[in-house]
């Protein structure tokens, strides 16, 4: 990975990407480690070429989506890759499951990876990056102008908590009940450069905070900085990273239906020249930690309105601004935390098979 981007990738406007963490488990469902066996010692499938890789532990595993130039067909590309992956993975004796952490994955029982990126990461951050067993979605939108795109991700970050409210699918951390809704958040926030970003004036004040950062030795590269949103200087997007992950591809298309079409809402804004909105990271942050705490239930902090709003209320406002109707679905399913719990309260089996791709 390039230690910094460039302006000049913001060139392509609308094209979306799907990036997704999932667990590797073993039969009966448990994490286990198999990410060398299926992205080094084996030969992938060809849609999955170059598009495979590992994250921290060695039962997590990424896949990216090409780039989608027609967002109509973001369906099927990421059917294609979610189905190549389970057949690689069957095809050596393992399954993929997904959620924004596994129930019963005990982060002093998994194996890390041994790429140098990961071992100069656990050697630098130390405690927060040995316990973070976390899996999460991330959506790029492609925006064909850098000061353009440091706008869009500032304003992006009100609409962030409600993605996460509707995505909390991670009560169950190293094995226990955590009460919250989304203890992925919570648990990714331990480490440094994450959550809410500030906001940035234009892409070269982002571009002065990334090079000091490397320059410094805060991080090696600017893929270490791990925001809820960022523009993403290497690939020419807006990345969305809020979500926890999600067994239900149709829960996924909800978030890049809604991630698509807030990106070019903003996009229009901001080449009609209007003002961004004066927000405080504080009110963000609470925000965020209301959806971590109580999901779906949550009642969230909005700019220009004195009392916090309910999920339900914003998800008919926005779906009814914007034109989309997977948020609506949603809210009217049982959300991946509630699910989740219901199930462990029958069977450990029962919820871990909930969470593998082959059983959707």
């Amino acid at each position: 990975m390039d230690e910094t981007g460039s302006r000049e990738t913001f060139t392509h406007e609308g094209t979306l990407g799907i990036e997704e963490e999932f667990y590797v488990v073993d039969e009966y469902g448990r994490p286990t480690s198999g990410t060398d066996e299926l992205v080094y010692e084996s030969e992938p499938p060809a849609v999955l070429e170059d598009r495979l890789d590992h994250e921290l532990f060695k039962c997590v595993i990424e896949t990216q989506t090409p780039r989608i130039d027609d967002p109509g067909r973001a369906r099927e590309h990421l059917s294609t890759v979610r189905d190549a992956l389970v057949d690689h993975a069957s095809d050596h004796g393992f399954g993929i499951a997904a959620a924004g952490l596994h129930p019963l994955a005990k982060w002093r029982e998994l194996e890390h990876a041994e790429k140098p990126r990961y071992r100069a990461q656990l050697d630098r951050i130390k405690y927060p990056q040995h316990r973070n067993t976390t899996a999460g979605l991330h959506i790029h939108v492609g925006v064909d102008d850098a000061d353009k795109a440091v706008w869009i991700a500032n304003e992006l970050r009100w609409h962030l908590p409600l993605m996460l409210a509707l995505s909390a699918n991670s009560p169950y951390w190293n094995g226990f009940d955590t009460g919250l809704q989304s203890a992925r958040a919570k648990i990714f926030e331990g480490l440094p450069n994450t959550g809410m970003p500030t906001a940035f004036e234009d892409y070269e004040a982002f571009e002065r905070y990334e090079r000091r950062m490397i320059e410094t030795g805060s991080i090696d590269d600017r893929g270490e900085l791990w925001f809820d949103v960022r523009p993403h200087s290497g690939l020419g997007t807006v990345e969305v990273r809020a979500p926890d992950g999600q067994a239900d591809p149709d829960r996924v298309m909800a978030f890049v239906e809604y991630t698509h079409a807030l990106v070019a809402d903003l996009g229009a804004r901001y080449e009609d020249g209007e003002s961004g909105t004066a927000m405080g990271r504080e009110l963000l942050d609470e925000s965020k930690w209301r959806a971590i705490r109580h999901g779906r239930d949550a009642e969230l902090l909005v700019p220009d309105e004195e009392d916090p709003q309910a999920v339900e209320t914003l998800v008919q406002r926005e779906s009814d601004r914007l034109g989309v109707d997977g948020l609506r679905r949603l809210v009217d399913a049982e959300s991946g935390a509630s699910q989740q719990r219901r199930l462990r309260s029958d069977s450990v089996v029962e919820l871990c098979h909930s969470l593998r791709l082959d059983e959707q």
